[in-house]
């Protein structure tokens, strides 16, 4: 690959969770575990250290702000932000702003894009979705499916200021048929969802993943499991439910004690998803009103929670990226990695102190020698 440079990767190379190699070598931007021959070999920039899939950020709002949409400098910082943190593949779970241009970029992270948020009308963040009523919603999940890349993003709960707290945002056989459209178009839909009441009817409905699922419960939790349906827990934005139960206590104090709740259980909801045998990915839901770059925070928040490191490190590596269909380590497979200092799966804060950045085969962090 044109710019790219011959790298020899010396070290502990975690090609998966229980298999480990002897360092890689990076030549013309792919991944290869045989030595080159010649100049390619003898000129090669060595590096030594613990090595990792590029990380994965499966929540996360590449322009878009806490107001809407960005313009496109301020996009490239966030993604850039991203990038330096060691985030190489990224599911965009919702953005009204258009980010293809990312993908003529070789510098940039490959963006998974899940089209715009679809929502109830006045029942979400003013400026980030789409608002239409239910007998629109299979039409606009089919439209969102054809601009996005294989994902549909839809607003299963939000607060309905009639009742004063959270609630589901669409009947049942809307969101049974608005699935079922997703899937007819080749896509697979997420949905946000703090509380507890939408769960079952998108669960049945054939949704394939929940973003936060703060309220999942023992009654839904089997039925996750049993359906196979994964969660992006965002751990470090519902670190911020109390803030937003504060501010609501005087207006909807309903809706403030159920924030509160669902964030005094997020540690347990959490791990008992995972003992259950769910699905678990990282997301930081970066882009709205959180930084971007908070990847290793996510995985700490995890271990936290009760996953051992390596489940962690997985939701963020391995296991991520052959959820979204992308190669880790492997043999001819695009150079798309980071290198640590220590051995990651000993202590998953290492992953906010990468050595080494690497995408398509260019070193674009360079923090050791």
């Amino acid at each position: 690959m044109a710019g790219s440079e011959t790298l020899r990767i010396t070290g502990r190379v975690l090609v998966g969770p229980e298999e480990v190699r002897d360092g890689l070598w990076v030549v013309d931007g792919k991944i290869t575990f045989e030595r080159p021959t010649g100049a390619r070999a003898t000129d090669a920039h060595t590096v030594s250290g613990w090595v990792l899939p590029g990380l994965v950020d499966a929540h996360c709002h590449v322009g878009l702000d806490a107001h809407g949409a960005v313009d496109r400098d301020t996009a490239e910082r966030q993604i850039r932000t991203d990038r330096d943190a060691g985030a190489l593949l990224i599911r965009d779970a919702g953005s009204p702003a258009d980010t293809r241009w990312v993908d003529e970029r070789e510098d940039l992270p490959r963006l998974v894009r899940a089209g715009r948020h679809l929502a109830r009308t006045k029942r979400y963040i003013r400026n980030f979705a789409l608002e239409i009523e239910p007998d629109e919603l299979a039409a606009n999940v089919t439209e969102q499916a054809r601009r996005a890349d294989g994902w549909v993003k839809i607003v299963g709960d939000w607060i309905d200021r009639d009742t004063g707290d959270l609630s589901a945002c669409w009947p049942r056989e809307a969101v049974r048929a608005a699935i079922a459209a997703a899937h007819a178009a080749g896509a697979r839909v997420t949905a946000h969802c703090f509380a507890e009441d939408s769960l079952t009817d998108l669960v049945e409905a054939g949704i394939d993943c929940v973003e936060h699922a703060s309220g999942l419960t023992d009654e839904t939790i089997p039925l996750f499991a049993e359906r196979g349906v994964a969660i992006v827990p965002t751990l470090i934005n519902i670190a911020t439910f109390d803030g937003i139960a504060a501010a609501a206590q005087e207006k909807f104090p309903a809706y403030s004690a159920h924030m509160r709740a669902l964030h005094a259980r997020r540690y347990d909801t959490v791990r008992s998803a995972y003992e259950a045998g769910i699905a678990i990915y990282v997301g930081t839901d970066a882009g709205g009103s959180l930084a971007h770059g908070l990847v290793a925070d996510e995985v700490v928040e995890l271990v936290r929670a009760g996953l051992p490191p390596v489940a962690a490190l997985s939701a963020t590596t391995w296991a991520a990226r052959a959820w979204l269909g992308f190669a880790g380590l492997a043999e001819g497979a695009p150079a798309d990695f980071v290198v640590y200092a220590e051995d990651p799966r000993v202590d998953v804060r290492v992953l906010a102190a990468p050595l080494l950045v690497v995408m398509r085969g260019r070193v674009v962090v360079r923090n050791g020698p």
